[in-house]
């Protein structure tokens, strides 16, 4: 056994370019609750802010990381180097479908059923590509 006790994934960072247009995004659009919007600081002290957002009844958690310099600034959007790299399951895909178009959610592809599920990509505020994926019906 490597772990005493249980073990769960609490947070993944997604690097954003600015921290309102993306709060606003995963809150407004994906209904996804804002857990927290803190001051912190870099390592170097400079000021910045911790943002956490999740889906409502979730363990795990974004941290949406505003990109601080050329190298963090190349990555975002490109997080998963053009693969999807982020999945979000609903339990009514159709229902989640037509909500996030009307939003004016970004969908790559159109709606396909695979032996997992009914599944359409699409982009967040940064560029990233998630799947929408939920029970074939």
């Amino acid at each position: 056994m490597l772990y005493a006790g249980a073990v769960h994934i609490g947070l993944i960072t997604v690097v954003v370019s600015e921290y309102d247009p993306a709060i606003s995004f995963f809150t407004d659009v994906l209904g996804f609750e804002l857990v927290e919007d803190s001051p912190a600081l870099t390592n170097d002290g400079r000021a910045k802010r911790w943002v956490v957002v999740r889906p409502p009844g979730a363990a795990t958690g974004l941290l949406l990381a505003r990109a601080d310099g050329p190298e963090q600034d190349a990555i975002v959007g490109k997080q998963a180097a053009g693969r999807v790299g982020f999945f979000l399951n609903v339990e009514d895909f159709d229902t989640a479908y037509a909500r996030m178009a009307s939003a004016g959610v970004r969908f790559r592809t159109a709606p396909r059923t695979e032996p997992y599920g009914r599944v359409a990509v699409f982009l967040d505020i940064a560029g990233n590509k998630w799947d929408l994926i939920g029970p074939i019906p």
